[in-house]
């Protein structure tokens, strides 16, 4: 495994590339990461805005789940809560989009060559609600890697260990700390498929 110090070899997403799929003007991030530790009502917080999602689009959320870091007990995380909604066709966004912007969400990532992924900011709590079309194999791996981490001691406290690290530096983009992290995620997801 590469040491923590040298943060993994991996390629940032360029200035380009996020541009290609940010709705709005892309805001450069850099400050540091703020990692807090877990906090007992994110899965509550994750309850009000999932219940809202649900009322608001009714039978078209086939699924909304809890996912990334604040869904892990135990686990240190960005106070963002991640969230799953799995939809019919997530590139149909006239079946869902404007039903979620009336009730306050933005819709600020639009990857139509990611698994049609599209992502959206809430209407008060801070959340990333991700949308995927229901069979995407990215569903299948954001639920695993969750459900890894919340069995795992060792694997959670990687993870934390590695997070922390690259949470000190400076990054031009939230997504830049993401991709930094795709080494130690495909490290611990090759442990949970071999379990499986």
């Amino acid at each position: 495994m590469p040491s923590l110090q040298d943060g993994y070899n991996f390629t940032p997403t360029t200035d380009e590339e996020l541009q290609k799929i940010t709705v709005g003007e892309l805001i450069p991030y850099d400050v540091p990461i703020t990692l807090v530790e877990y906090d007992p009502c994110w899965p509550e917080q994750f309850e009000r805005v999932a219940n809202l999602v649900r009322s608001v689009l009714g039978s078209k959320a086939l699924w909304v789940e809890h996912v990334g870091s604040t869904s892990v007990p135990g686990l240190c995380a960005k106070p963002i809560i991640d969230m799953l909604l799995v939809v019919a066709d997530s590139a149909d966004e006239s079946s869902y989009v404007p039903a979620l912007e009336a009730a306050g969400f933005t819709l600020r990532i639009r990857e139509s060559e990611w698994f049609e992924h599209r992502l959206f900011k809430g209407p008060d709590f801070n959340i990333n609600l991700h949308v995927f079309t229901v069979g995407t194999s990215e569903i299948e791996r954001m639920l695993c890697f969750r459900d890894w981490l919340r069995s795992s001691d060792t694997d959670r406290d990687d993870y934390a260990r590695v997070k922390r690290s690259l949470a000190q530096r400076l990054w031009r983009y939230v997504q830049n700390y993401s991709d930094a992290k795709t080494a130690i995620i495909q490290d611990i997801m090759e442990r949970a498929n071999a379990v499986e």
